[in-house]
């Protein structure tokens, strides 16, 4: 049997498919490379390019690759511009999403794993979050995700499917073995955009925010390195399909970083000053999101291996080295 993985030749979904291939799992990806590249998802997994709207063409491809779970990356993830675009993100995340969800019931997918954002959680949550921690998401791209972890718990209570929800924190780094790391055109990711200045390719990093009610008055963030989100959906699929309940996990290090100690270790990293702008909030920002990591540790038995953030700012500057050279 097969996994298919949708928006595989994205950022996260393409570290997950490399994990997955090298512990020899089949694979197919699914995507349109509206954001995602082909080359990132390697020669190992089966690709096929379309629209996880299309419920012909996944149905046709859970039939011909005998597929029987799922993970679901697709969709649009820039927090400000859903602010601005909340319609196209409530067709791309929620519209599309539930064409998805309703091609693998008539397939009988009986296992999906969905990723969700820790932007479902409410701004004055205590932190760290629990997975229990109440819900009151402050943009329309964190109300996609939750409305698609509804219509999940809905369709697991009609249909003989079980989910896992992944609620990611901040995700950055790059694959160790420098085949996949961050390739969005307009990059939006803190460390990512903070290589790029350090690399000499944009002229400044900008600070969206000394206000915030933090220590240092920029936001903070749980940061966790990809390559230890990709194994978390592993442990969560391996979970399922020894017939663990459908439930969710917040998937991050429990350690909040600002965005100002970000750059220090981004100057650590380079030996020098960054250069930065520090200007306005942006629309949909919480100042605060750490997780508690607790249950996905407890339950999954997930054991983070590159939490250091040097190295994970390391790790960036390394891929953005080779990708652009």
């Amino acid at each position: 049997m097969s996994i298919l993985v949708t928006g595989g030749a994205g950022y996260i979904g393409s570290h997950t498919v490399h994990a997955l291939a090298d512990r020899g799992d089949k694979v197919v990806v699914l995507d349109n490379l509206s954001t995602g590249q082909r080359s990132l998802v390697g020669d190992r997994a089966d690709f096929v390019e379309g629209e996880v709207a299309d419920q012909g063409l996944v149905g046709r491809v859970i039939g011909e690759h005998g597929v029987d779970s799922v993970i679901h990356f697709a969709g649009s993830i820039v927090v400000p511009e859903s602010v601005t675009e909340p319609l196209r993100y409530y067709d791309n995340n929620v519209v599309a999403s539930r064409a998805l969800l309703a091609a693998c019931v008539a397939a009988g997918v009986s296992r999906f794993i969905f990723s969700s954002t820790a932007t479902v959680f409410a701004e004055d949550a205590p932190q760290p979050l629990a997975e229990t921690s109440p819900k009151a998401p402050i943009s329309p791209y964190a109300r996609s995700k939750l409305m698609m972890e509804w219509m999940l718990e809905d369709v697991a209570r009609a249909h003989p499917m079980r989910y896992a929800i992944l609620r990611y924190f901040n995700v950055c780094g790059a694959d160790p073995e420098g085949r996949a790391g961050q390739v969005s055109p307009i990059p939006t990711h803190l460390i990512k955009r903070a290589v790029l200045v350090a690399l000499g390719r944009i002229p400044y990093l900008d600070i969206f925010g000394t206000d915030f009610p933090t220590p240092d008055g920029t936001g903070v963030r749980d940061y966790i390195h990809v390559a230890d989100l990709a194994n978390a959906h592993l442990l969560a699929l391996d979970a399922l399909r020894g017939g663990a309940e459908s439930t969710s996990y917040n998937c991050g290090y429990g350690r909040g970083l600002s965005v100002r100690e970000v750059v220090a270790a981004v100057e650590r990293v380079i030996g020098r000053a960054l250069p930065v702008r520090e200007g306005p909030r942006r629309a949909g920002d919480p100042p605060t999101l750490i997780a508690d990591p607790s249950r996905i540790k407890a339950e999954l038995g997930w054991k983070p291996q590159h939490a250091d953030i040097d190295a994970i700012v390391a790790s960036a500057l390394s891929w953005e080295r080779r990708f652009n050279r």
